[in-house]
């Protein structure tokens, strides 16, 4: 189980797609951090990873393995299934603050929502509020991430520095009966 909580942390590092005492600053400007924190109730493990969006920046264009290079990766045009999700992206972000999707059922509740310049994606599995992920990104990450000339890329190194410009918030929460997972950013060097 350890190497998949490890997976999940270095896959929320990488995928996002995240302190007072450790705030650094550099220039006027506050660092901010990516925070990932893995929590495994059932079988008492953890991981938390900590890591300075600028770093982050750095280190990333470094990695090449199979689709992510150069800061970058590569979607290729079957996994879109003939989908123009650029087309899609200037829709929403044109659209006004509504709740776009809300699917309320027995077992499940979906919201996909934009508010304040964010994208908001909410679900609910069970009727015990115990399976529950939920998303806030900002329209101008998503745009980052889009930002490549390349149509069949995802800039990740444009998100970072995209992510480092919107201040604190908190991105992803997932949570089951014994898993918790969070990934935030904010200026503190630590996740306490």
């Amino acid at each position: 189980m350890r190497k998949g909580l490890q997976r999940a942390a270095v896959a929320c590092l990488l995928a996002t797609g995240p302190l007072a005492m450790g705030s650094v600053t550099f220039a006027g400007t506050t660092e901010r951090y990516l925070h990932v924190k893995v929590d495994d109730a059932q079988n008492g493990e953890s991981v938390n990873v900590n890591v300075p969006l600028s770093m982050a920046e750095k280190i990333l264009p470094a990695v090449k393995d199979h689709d992510l290079h150069d800061g970058k990766i590569t979607i290729h045009k079957a996994d879109l299934n003939g989908v123009d999700v650029r087309a899609i992206l200037d829709a929403v972000r044109t659209a006004p603050d509504n709740d776009f999707v809300t699917v309320k059922g027995k077992n499940e509740d979906v919201r996909v929502a934009k508010s304040n310049d964010n994208i908001i994606i909410h679900v609910k599995n069970g009727d015990t509020n115990e399976e529950k992920v939920d998303v806030t990104v900002p329209m101008k990450v998503i745009d980052a991430l889009f930002s490549t000339a390349k149509e069949d890329e995802l800039d990740i190194a444009a998100a970072l520095r995209a992510l480092s410009d919107a201040g604190d918030i908190l991105i992803v929460t997932v949570q089951d009966a014994s898993q918790h997972v969070r990934v935030w950013v904010d200026s503190k060097s630590s996740a306490e």
